[in-house]
């Protein structure tokens, strides 16, 4: 009753608040306007806007001040950081909540990396929501490191930061009503459940709609956003690394299917953070493509607090959290300061906080690799016309194509197939000894191998190379550091990033991963002479995933994803 009436007492005037923001343009995202004035913020709690005094008052002399921005869907592991530093990283680029989906690290360890993201975020000045991840294993063509059934799932859901389920990507099995996944719909006791869902149409998307989904992140064309608006979804419009779906989309927007818009970033690169920033860059784009500032700032944060539930966030108003963003202008959204529930935790892009790190021991040492040697990379045919995985240039889509080659004794090597690569996929979670061998056009690698335990979505360890020797060096290298991404040439280590969390993530600063990164990335280019049509790592760790056409290899074989089966 005290707390009660001192509230009430402030917001007369009658008594001063702990803070108050004076001389704020404050962005009401229920009206749609800016309102000058000053914001009273009390006990963590935004108490009133108006005309205020506080013990402690800072003059902010006509900037703008916006709700704290929200990432409606991102998985955390794509920055390579763990969540203590992604945070670090993202609160000062305005981002105060995030809805994760730790799909990648939950393929790898199972119930034990969903826990481990809980407990590691459990203190942040950063709000980090769960979706549980629908999909471990995310198919049934690969080795994965766990599984998670609706009995885990049943198990986690009523923790209060788990809002739903993850993106559901096996809609076929959804549209066709297989047992094990409407299981995993029903545990999810009717909270939020996200799509996955590209390409459906017609009754197949009202079959998948039918099953509980609400949202849809993976929408690229204009009628893909229209017909799932026009079913009641939510659209979460993304501007990651590798997909960037803002600018075409945001044409669709308008003031009558605004509020059924936020925005995502899915999966954002170190170098990405870095340079361009979080969902701020989101704003950044919409707006410079014609949407205007309010209606941005509103996807941004009171609609992606709709969509997920989450009771007083995304508003300055009486009552919701004092998460605040000042920027400087609407047109660049650079932040000048964030509030985390009143306090001062990021000033001009730096964190004003540190962050104590949580290791659990079940997320270390997630390499299990048996009988490496080197002349499991030999690679032997009965004919000299296979099947050979061709790069497309800048896509995650590859084509199968037949190509006669050069053989001796039966058996490929690099050496005698000018432009052919030889790449392996190791299975690296149970020991089972499978290794997958393939070969791939495109790639432009010469006197060298690269390595990462980055291969989606069950991310077995994977090497493209030239010769047997340097992939051999790399993944008794990847085995060592348990788990990272490995340049090798002429047989020895150039250039490595250590990535002990799952195989999948660092325990350092943004800043230096990236660093190292880069420079990763300049060595294959420069050392190895990777073609610049292609983004060495990334296109790596996507040449596993059964899922995206025509060609994949997984650690159980080269697999053709349009019919869906192994090619021998």
């Amino acid at each position: 009753m005290v707390d009660l009436k001192r509230r009430i007492k402030i917001a007369k005037g009658e008594e001063k608040a702990q803070l108050v923001l004076k001389n704020c343009k404050i962005i009401n995202v229920f009206s749609h306007e800016i309102i000058e004035g000053d914001i009273a913020i009390d006990d963590g709690k935004i108490v009133a806007v108006g005309k205020y005094e506080g013990f402690k008052e800072i003059d902010l002399k006509g900037l703008y001040a916006s709700p704290g921005l929200i990432d409606g869907h991102v998985h955390i592991e794509s920055s390579l950081v763990v969540v203590e530093e992604f945070a670090k990283a993202v609160v000062p680029k305005g981002t105060t909540c995030i809805i994760a989906d730790p799909h990648e690290i939950a393929n790898v360890c199972g119930i034990d990396g969903i826990e481990y993201i809980l407990n590691a975020s459990k203190d942040l000045p950063l709000d980090v929501f769960i979706m549980l991840p629908s999909c471990v294993p995310a198919t049934k063509f690969e080795t994965s490191g766990a599984v998670i059934t609706d009995e885990d799932i049943k198990r986690l859901i009523d923790n209060e930061r788990i809002l739903g389920l993850g993106e559901l990507m096996d809609y076929p099995s959804v549209i066709n009503c297989n047992e094990e996944i409407l299981k995993k719909v029903e545990a999810a006791k009717g909270k939020i459940i996200d799509g996955h869902g590209p390409f459906i149409e017609d009754k197949e998307l009202l079959a998948y709609l039918a099953s509980g989904v609400k949202t849809e992140h993976e929408c690229s064309t204009l009628k893909e956003f229209v017909d799932r608006l026009r079913l009641g979804m939510y659209i979460l419009i993304r501007e990651g690394s590798a997909a960037r779906n803002l600018t075409e989309l945001i044409k669709a927007v308008n003031p009558y299917n605004l509020r059924r818009c936020l925005f995502c970033t899915d999966d954002r690169h170190p170098e990405d953070i870095i340079k361009d920033g979080h969902i701020n860059n989101n704003l950044k784009i919409a707006v410079r493509n014609g949407l205007d500032p309010i209606s941005a700032v509103v996807m941004a944060t009171l609609n992606a607090a709709e969509c997920y539930g989450l009771k007083y966030k995304g508003a300055i108003a009486p009552l919701y959290d004092a998460d605040i963003v000042i920027f400087k202008d609407l047109i660049d959204f650079e932040p000048v300061l964030v509030f985390k529930k009143g306090e001062l935790v990021a000033k001009d892009g730096k964190p004003l906080f540190e962050v104590k790190k949580f290791i659990d021991n079940k997320v270390l040492n997630k390499i299990n690799i048996k009988g490496l040697k080197e002349d499991m990379f030999k690679i032997k045919f009965k004919e000299d016309f296979v099947n050979v995985i061709e790069l497309v240039p800048f896509s995650l889509i590859t084509r199968n194509v037949k190509k006669k080659v050069v053989l001796r004794d039966g058996e490929f090597k690099c050496e005698d197939n000018d432009g052919l690569l030889k790449l392996a996929v190791i299975e690296r979670h149970k020991g089972t000894g499978n290794v997958g061998l393939g070969i791939v056009e495109g790639f432009g690698l010469k006197k060298g191998a690269i390595a990462t335990t980055i291969a989606h979505d069950s991310h077995n360890l994977i090497i493209i190379g030239d010769n047997d020797k340097d992939m051999y060096i790399a993944a008794l290298e990847a085995e060592k550091l348990k788990g990272g991404i490995i340049v090798v040439s002429q047989g020895k280590v150039l250039k490595e990033l250590p990535l002990p969390i799952a195989g999948l993530m660092s325990d350092k600063d943004i800043e230096t991963v990236n660093k190292d990164l880069s420079e990763i990335i300049e060595v294959a280019y420069n050392k190895l002479n990777v073609s610049r049509n292609f983004d060495p790592i990334m296109t790596l760790a996507f040449l596993a995933l059964p899922v995206i056409p025509e060609l994949k290899l997984t650690d159980m074989g080269l697999f053709d994803v349009k019919n869906a089966c192994y090619l021998i």
